[in-house]
Formats: structure tokens, C-alpha cells, sequence
């Protein structure tokens, strides 16, 4: 099939599938006589794998882990468990500066006048004012 159709079945766009294939994360396909990239259901695979570890917050070098371990029948679920479980502390971590910054905002925002006058709590502790 051509990167259209891998694109549309996959749900990955055309110029994601190139990057994939530049930086490794999926095999340079066969090319047809015209020179088209000619995919498989197996490349289509593949590319819903990694859109599925990226929806899951894995980097792309995490991704290129998985897709080895994937890919090797002798692999030991504790490796892919490990992985798993290091990402979710990570994103555990990120989720709780971001609810620190969010509530950070909600304060300074509850203490703002929000009327016509200047002054803004704000724009005072981002001008390290306060």
C-alpha cells in the first residue's frame, strides 16, 4: 500500500511516517517501480504501535525500547514492566508540577482585581516583583 493508505489506516499522517522511517523507528519499506514507498499490513502495525506508546507518553527513544522488546520472542515481561512503571512515576511527577502551577495560577489569579486599574499580582511575580 502507499504512505496514503498506511497514514489513513494507521491514523498517523504522511510526513510522521517519514520522520519514523529517518530516525529508525520503522524499516525503510520496498519500493515499487515508480519509486513509491510501498507499505505492509505489518509496517501498518508497527506504526500503531508507536502511535499507541506516544499516547501513552513514551518518548521516541523509549518507543524504539519497546519496539525491540516487541520484537523479541525471548523477552522478559519484566523489562516491559519496568519500562511501564518508570514512565508512570515520571508522568506522576509532571502531573504534580503541573497541579502545583495550576493552583500556583488559580492564586494569583484569585488575587487579581481583574478591572481596569494596572496593577496585577501577576504580572508582578512573572516580573519577579513580588
Amino acid at each position: 500500500m502507499n504512505i496514503g493508505s498506511a497514514a489513513k489506516k494507521s491514523g498517523i499522517s504522511e510526513r510522521m511516517i517519514r520522520h519514523y522511517e529517518k530516525i529508525g523507528l520503522i524499516p525503510a519499506p520496498l519500493r515499487r517501480d515508480s519509486g513509491y514507498r510501498d507499505y505492509s499490513d505489518a509496517d501498518v502495525q508497527r506504526l500503531n504501535f508507536i502511535a499507541n506508546a506516544r499516547d501513552l507518553g513514551f518518548t521516541m527513544q523509549e518507543i524504539g525500547e519497546l519496539l525491540d522488546l516487541w520484537g523479541d520472542e525471548h523477552r522478559a515481561s519484566a523489562q516491559v514492566k519496568s519500562l511501564a512503571l518508570a514512565k508512570a512515576e515520571e508522568l506522576g511527577r509532571k502531573a504534580q508540577a503541573l497541579s502545583a502551577m495550576r493552583s500556583s495560577l488559580l492564586h494569583l489569579a484569585e488575587n487579581c482585581h481583574g478591572d481596569d486599574r494596572p496593577g496585577c499580582p501577576i504580572i508582578d511575580v512573572m516580573a519577579g516583583q513580588n
